[in-house]
């Protein structure tokens, strides 16, 4: 316990010296940026902030990276008025941050025409645009195509339905690979209520809806891919792998993911993959639309400067760098509608699909209290997702 405490006093201190490092120096405006991500994504971005600075010599970016356990420290940040002037931020925790009158209002620096609305929807709070979107965030179904032709398996097409995607992954099961994925975390099972005309919250974000027919439903068939039909590894199932680990040992022949672990699946798998959309339930295939982008701090000395700096990172050039590694869905329509996202030289051969599941999709209802919820859910739901509770049984007792 006195190791972790003085780690946490250390840290403290190392952001603190940071940031109060952050002042004019040779007559250049330090503008402090803070982001999490990986150092592929740092280097990516750290030859476009170099480039910022040669085509504006008056500003220098001080970047601040919180790989781990971001929102956390930067809440300690902005308790200690020392928050970045660019905050990259995501959809779920706007709304913590528009409450407590953090973030300035960016309504009149966005033209709406040049991103998806949905992306914008994302960080629109009582009819202001709180950040600037960088991407769209969305799940579909990534599929190992050798292990379909080896077992002769039609591939999904783009108009299957949950009793496809369930009587697919049962003939794999029945040859030893695990069909489909299974995690339990919101964000993965959210596309089975979606689909079937439910969600966590109503659109306003005000009223949790989980007590209705439809959504115990949903949980329940979810529960059941690993715990009835044994279609979907459990944890205990797992080894402790995760579940592109297990997808990319071809133990797996479905993975419903994002576009993040594009990256990763083109540099290690050894075989043939494609992505499909999700399911389609009784309303379609509907999964939750998710966005990151970048905020201005209200109480930022330099918001000029910032914005600047904001323009130039959310610009179809600088997406179009970040869209070439594979990890982000362009929030900007040109360079999402590009041959750069669109190449078909590389994997996905259908990235299409993202793009299309922006528009079947539905932006997900989040509150400032979202994260609580989702910590609540993992909690109540726990007995639901290891096969000793049915859905009913703990939503009308637990909410």
């Amino acid at each position: 316990m006195k190791k972790i405490f003085a780690a946490v006093i250390c840290l403290v201190f190392c952001m603190l010296f940071f940031l109060l490092s952050g002042k004019q120096k040779d007559n250049c405006t330090i503008i402090k940026f803070s982001l999490w991500g990986s150092q592929s994504e740092i280097a990516i971005l750290k030859p476009l902030i170099e480039q910022f600075e040669q085509q504006n010599p008056d500003i220098k970016i001080q970047l601040l990276h919180i790989p781990q356990n971001y929102f956390q420290k930067l809440h300690l940040l902005y308790a200690s008025n020392l928050a970045p002037d660019v905050v990259f931020i995501n959809n779920y925790y706007l709304p913590k941050y528009v409450k407590a009158d953090l973030l300035e209002d960016l309504t009149e620096f966005i033209n709406k025409d040049d991103y998806f609305a949905k992306a914008v929807d994302n960080f629109t709070y009582n009819n202001k645009i709180y950040a600037v979107p960088r991407d769209v965030s969305n799940l579909v179904v990534y599929y190992n195509k050798d292990l379909f032709d080896e077992y002769k398996i039609p591939y999904p097409d783009r108009n299957w339905l949950m009793e496809d995607y369930l009587n697919i992954s049962k003939k794999f099961a029945a040859k030893g690979i695990w069909g489909t994925s299974f995690e339990t975390d919101m964000l993965f099972w959210l596309p089975y209520l979606m689909s079937n005309g439910a969600s966590v919250l109503s659109d306003d974000g005000q009223k949790i809806m989980l007590n209705t027919k439809a959504a115990m439903d949903s949980l329940d068939f979810y529960a059941s891919l690993a715990n009835v039909y044994k279609v979907a590894p459990q944890k205990s199932d797992s080894a402790s792998l995760t579940m592109a680990q297990l997808f990319l040992q071809q133990k797996m022949a479905m993975h419903i993911s994002g576009r993040w672990l594009v990256p990763k699946y083109r540099s290690e798998a050894k075989f043939d993959w494609d992505i499909a959309p999700f399911p389609a339930g009784t309303k379609g295939s509907v999964v939750n639309i998710d966005a990151s982008g970048y905020a201005l701090s209200k109480n930022s000395k330099h918001k000029k400067e910032a914005l600047r700096f904001i323009q130039f990172i959310t610009s179809n050039e600088s997406l179009t760098l970040l869209s070439k590694s594979g990890l982000i869905i362009p929030a900007r329509k040109d360079t999402a509608y590009s041959k750069v996202f669109l190449d078909k030289s590389q994997k996905p051969f259908s990235s299409e699909i993202f793009l299309d599941t922006i528009k079947t999709g539905k932006v997900t209802p989040v509150n400032e209290n979202y994260q609580k919820i989702n910590d609540m859910l993992n909690t109540i739901l726990e007995p639901l997702f290891l096969g000793k509770e049915k859905a009913r049984n703990l939503l009308n007792n637990g909410l």
